[in-house]
């Protein structure tokens, strides 16, 4: 199998059928126009911006349609698109910068003072403005207008070749640039859109960031390369989400932040919502409240569980199990293999918990400029090391109890923190919850529970919150200590940076 043009083929087949449209800009593009600027972008990006084959080409800028346009555009001149999550700071990008070693910088006007300041560091990188360029820069659309497209097919490609760098969060130390490929694609492609029976007539909101693999791969380039169409949200707007999905979205994926600000806004209509026929979630569990409170709405959430490494999907809930099966993150999909093993890596017995494995062509072939990390995660046979503690029940149903690292011991026993939060996720008073293990002289280790509260709700006496634990869980799993926070630290895709709350623990 050879990488071959996926845009321009989609866009032979059906030339005039809407692909994306801007919810913010308004622009639109059918699949003619779409593959006409993703390649004047490969024309642009060797005639104005000095890139050649396998050079970097990074992106800082929100969530917009010409993305798209840069993603295709790449493959087509085998450039490396890098998207920077635009959330971090200038010196965490400078370290993104050092490892990839973009080329040219491709930024938003949000980000123009950002961008000229890393273009003074690094003097051989081409800035390339989207919304009107400064003194030295190029302009993006000026370029691409003055650049001659090639719809010719491009050369033929291993499916495995780098397509696009994907950092992870760096919640737990430096972050990874997770090489994506075009097989990653096609087998996320495949797992996804046959879960989901993806067709040519649905239309996605599409409200997550695109520096993140949900943004791109969940669904939106499973729906273009089926020919459906995506609706390209610059942020998440509770408002303007819930009008798109009464009026005129058929499929939709979130984190369970996104689902329950859904949830809280007054002009949440489960009855209006009927056009939307799929929702998904991922990238964080959906507390069991908020699961039951959707169904009880009318509304079937399949949960599902995937990573960065793995392009994302492996595992997807059956819509019929929604309700039977709430908490787990379903069967294995198509194009995936998974095991459960324990620390010697030998296969664990049904519901027994274990670190889960996962192989298949939906798998990274590693970590740029990193041999070391991708020889510590894919080990033999091609298996990659999630780091994820799961269990697998009569049914062949997965759940991920935690992260492997998460874990804790207390006086000799395992303690897994999802668990308890999952307990204190039901105390009325409590809308958000982390436990987190700190050191104990006399236990080794304890829980600590972060938390924030619901509106109206006065916070909990310690003791109360250890009697309601006490109530549900085994003694050595209950918090020792309690406390209250705002808001927990959460990085763009709404997962609790733990890190931070252990760092807290350990110190306090």
């Amino acid at each position: 199998m050879e990488m071959f043009d996926l845009l321009a083929q989609r866009a032979r087949v059906t030339p005039d059928r809407p692909a994306l449209e801007d919810l913010d800009s308004g622009e639109c593009y059918d699949y003619r126009q779409l593959n006409e600027h993703a390649s004047r972008l490969a024309a642009a990006a060797r005639e104005h911006w000095g890139l050649q084959e396998g050079d970097r080409l990074a992106y800082l800028g929100h969530s917009r349609a010409e993305f798209f346009a840069m993603l295709f555009g790449c493959a087509k001149a085998g450039l490396i698109l890098v998207p920077l999550n635009w959330r971090l700071a200038e010196p965490e990008l400078e370290v993104l910068l050092d490892d990839c070693d973009p080329r040219a910088l491709i930024f938003g006007g949000e980000f123009a003072e950002v961008a000229a300041s890393l273009g003074n560091r690094w003097v051989t990188m081409t800035l390339v403005a989207l919304d009107g360029a400064a003194a030295g820069q190029r302009d993006y659309h000026l370029d691409l207008a003055a650049s001659t497209p090639d719809f010719r097919p491009h050369a033929e490609k291993s499916p495995d070749t780098p397509w696009y760098l994907l950092y992870t969060s760096g919640t737990t130390g430096r972050p990874k640039g997770v090489i994506q490929t075009f097989r990653m694609m096609l087998a996320n492609h495949l797992n996804i859109g046959l879960a989901v029976n993806l067709t040519s007539d649905d239309v996605l909101l599409n409200v997550l960031p695109l520096f993140h693999t949900a943004g791109i791969n969940l669904y939106s380039s499973a729906v273009l390369l089926v020919g459906g169409c995506v609706l390209v949200s610059r942020s998440f707007d509770p408002n303007q989400a819930l009008q798109v999905l009464q009026g005129r979205a058929t499929i939709f994926f979130g984190v369970p932040a996104v689902y329950q600000a859904l949830l809280d806004h007054p002009e949440f209509d489960g009855e209006r919502l009927k056009r939307v026929r799929s929702w998904g979630c991922g990238g964080a569990p959906l507390s069991l409240p908020v699961a039951k409170r959707y169904a009880d709405a009318g509304i079937r959430i399949r949960t599902g569980m995937g990573m960065t490494e793995t392009g994302p999907t492996v595992f997807l809930l059956d819509e019929a199990l929604v309700l039977d099966k709430i908490g787990s993150v379903g069967r294995p999909q198509l194009l995936t293999e998974v095991r459960i093993v324990d620390r010697n890596g030998n296969d664990v017995a049904d519901g027994e918990p274990g670190e889960l494995l996962i192989r298949g062509p939906n798998v990274t072939p590693g970590y740029w400029n990193r041999p070391d990390a991708t020889a510590e995660a894919i080990r033999e046979d091609g298996w990659l090391h999630s780091g994820d503690v799961a269990r697998c029940d009569e049914d062949g149903c997965y759940y991920i109890v935690d992260r492997w690292k998460d874990m804790y011991i207390s006086g000799g026993e395992n303690v897994y923190p999802a668990e308890v939060e999952q307990v204190l996720e039901q105390h009325p008073a409590i809308a958000e919850v982390a436990v987190v293990g700190m050191p104990d002289e006399r236990w080794g280790e304890v829980g600590k529970a972060y938390f924030g509260l619901k509106s109206d709700f006065p916070a909990p006496e310690e003791d109360e919150l250890r009697a309601f634990c006490r109530a549900r869980l085994a003694g050595y799993k209950v918090p020792k200590a309690f406390q209250v926070l705002a808001a927990l630290p959460r990085n763009a895709l709404g997962k609790v940076i733990k890190q931070e709350l252990r760092d807290d623990a350990a110190r306090n």
